[in-house]
């Protein structure tokens, strides 16, 4: 049996890769933040008129290094009783794992006789 030779890609191809690679990094990062499905909280857990640091739960320490910051109990207010919403639906948590799943299956698929070549190569030496 013959070694197993890799394919070789031309420069031009890895650059394509490489750009591919990055474009769908990048939108994998802020797809969802721009269709509002991630990020920062949404809702304020308790809205309170004239707050203070007291107020808010924060110590002293706590306290000055959010105005070290150039915030004030009122402009860390939102900051600071913000909640992320941690609630998903059914449907989504299904279409993950199917997305997993199939992305599993294709990768095992492609690969195949790749993984098949090189495992003769290594052990069918005998």
């Amino acid at each position: 049996m013959s070694r197993y030779v890799p394919p070789v890609q031309g420069k031009a191809s890895q650059l394509f890769d490489v750009i591919v690679l990055v474009v769908m990094t990048l939108g994998a990062l802020f797809v969802p933040l721009k269709m509002g499905l991630s990020g920062a909280a949404k809702t304020v857990a308790a809205p309170m008129e004239n707050p203070t640091w007291e107020m808010l739960g924060q110590s002293p320490a706590q306290a000055s290094a959010y105005e070290a910051l150039g915030y004030t109990p009122e402009s860390a207010h939102d900051l600071i009783l913000a909640r992320f919403d941690y609630s998903f639906t059914i449907g989504g948590l299904i279409t993950m794992i199917v997305v997993i799943l199939l992305y599993y299956v294709l990768m095992l698929k492609f690969s195949g006789t790749e993984y098949r070549e090189v495992i003769a190569e290594k052990f069918d030496r005998r």
